[in-house]
């Protein structure tokens, strides 16, 4: 396979995941739910926080939770939108089988699917951390910002959620059936094991090491350290590791997950072929 094949792949599926992810609706009301979505998310979040606390926004594990809540948001779009592709095309529009007959690369086909949801959840993020910013005291000074560590952490997080979400996507073509919340479901239960919402102290001692051994649990602290410094620090979960520590762990991890995501698409599409599951719809 060129390289212009794996281009064309690529940016082709990306102009059909935002034609597909925008079209239900005019321009207007797109943007309107853009907007809402996050906001009504971040809301009950305060809400909930307000309650157990009595609104102690000063608190530092406030901005941890917030930043947490708000850049998960990356783990549901991006690895959902990878492995919903398969289900969009083989059972909303029937496509996937002529998709395989043409001259184009499945994997970076699925990963253009995914960079619509990517765009939107930029969005979402970016409404989200600045209400926090405005209106809930968040600890965010965009002098102080670490952005070299920002922008590299989000690129290799990004790319670790999309080797995550192609490894959902080669199994989901093995499902003959149920296989409509896959994404959801990992991504529900990786909320509770990577940080996000609480300290993995909080945790029991036996069920910590599944938190340590995901790599969103790392991503998540970097964007908290390249944000808000030593807020983040201030928890005890990763204290003992150094921002570049993070970094290295997160790469590596990331390439892990890229190896096995090549592995499980040979071996999953190797088997869908010889079933018959190509074009095999189900759950009518």
């Amino acid at each position: 396979m060129n390289r212009s094949e794996t281009s064309r792949s690529f940016t082709m599926a990306t102009w059909l995941g935002w034609q597909v992810e925008s079209n239900w609706t005019d321009p207007f009301l797109f943007a309107i739910y853009v907007v809402i979505k996050p906001l009504a998310t971040a809301a009950i979040l305060v809400v909930m926080y307000s309650i157990i606390t009595n609104g102690d926004y000063a608190s530092p594990l406030f901005p941890y939770i917030y930043l947490g809540n708000a850049f998960y948001i990356y783990v549901g779009a991006v690895m959902t939108g990878v492995s919903w592709a398969v289900i969009d095309d083989r059972e909303h529009y029937k496509t996937l089988k002529y998709m395989y007959i043409a001259p184009i690369s499945i994997p970076f086909y699925w990963l253009g699917r995914g960079v619509s949801r990517f765009l939107i959840g930029t969005i979402a993020v970016v409404i989200t951390v600045g209400v926090g910013a405005l209106f809930f005291n968040l600890p965010l000074n965009l002098a102080q910002v670490n952005w070299g560590l920002f922008f590299v952490s989000l690129f290799v997080g990004v790319t670790m959620l999309a080797m995550i979400g192609l490894i959902l996507a080669s199994l989901t073509l093995m499902m003959a059936q149920q296989n409509f919340f896959v994404g959801e479901a990992v991504a529900g239960a990786l909320y509770l094991f990577s940080g996000a919402i609480f300290p993995l102290e909080v945790l029991p001692a036996w069920i910590r090491p599944v938190g340590y051994a995901m790599p969103i649990t790392y991503w998540l602290e970097l964007m908290r350290r390249s944000l808000i410094g030593g807020v983040a620090q201030a928890f005890p979960t990763l204290a003992e590791f150094s921002n570049l520590q993070l970094l290295g762990i997160l790469t590596g991890l990331t390439l892990l997950f890229g190896i096995v995501s090549v592995f499980t698409f040979r071996w999953c599409d190797h088997r869908a072929r010889e079933r018959g599951l190509i074009d095999h719809t189900t759950n009518y």
